[in-house]
C-alpha cells in the first residue's frame, strides 16, 4: 500500500525547523525557540476536619510564568530586538509551526512576555562559529491554536 503526500501530511509529525515568531505585528527570525511550556500553580488548603480526615484540597489553578529562550544570529543593522528591549513594552507573542508551504499549522499564542535577559554571543578569536545571541523571556498566558 503506497502512501500519498496528503496521507503523509495527515499522519506524520511536523518538522520542528519550520517555525515563525511574531512579536506584536513584526515577524522576527530566530534559530531556536526553547522552553515553550504551560505550567500552573495550584492553591492547596486544608479544611476544618483535615486533622481528622487527613486530606488537603487543591483548587484554583493559576498561570505560572515560565522561562522562554529565543536564539538569533547577530546581523549588522538589524535592531528589532534592541528596540523591543528599549521600549519596555510587553506585546503579544506568537510562535507558529509551519508546513512545507510556510502556512501556520499550530500556533502558540503568548499573552504576557517580559524580557529578562539579553545575552551577547561568546567571542573567541580562535573560533569560526556564527555569533548567536540569546534572549530570555518570562511568559504566561499560553494558548494553542490548531489551523
Amino acid at each position: 500500500m503506497s502512501e500519498t503526500a496528503a496521507s503523509q501530511r495527515a499522519q506524520y509529525p511536523l518538522a520542528a525547523y519550520n517555525f515563525r515568531v511574531t512579536v506584536g505585528e513584526a515577524v522576527m527570525s530566530f534559530t531556536e525557540v526553547s522552553g515553550l511550556a504551560q505550567e500552573y500553580q495550584t492553591l492547596t488548603y486544608k479544611h476544618g476536619l483535615s486533622f481528622w480526615e487527613g486530606e488537603s484540597i487543591s483548587r484554583f489553578r493559576y498561570d505560572k510564568y515560565v522561562q522562554l529562550t529565543l536564539k538569533k544570529g547577530v546581523i549588522a543593522g538589524l535592531t528589532e530586538i534592541y528596540e523591543w528591549l528599549d521600549s519596555g513594552d510587553q506585546p503579544g507573542l506568537s510562535i507558529s509551526l509551519c508546513d512545507e508551504e510556510g502556512d501556520a499549522v499550530v500556533t502558540w499564542q503568548i499573552k504576557k512576555a517580559l524580557i529578562v535577559k539579553l545575552e551577547a554571543p561568546p567571542l573567541q578569536a580562535s573560533g569560526n562559529e556564527a555569533a548567536i545571541e540569546t534572549l530570555t523571556l518570562m511568559v504566561s498566558g499560553i494558548s494553542v491554536e490548531h489551523h
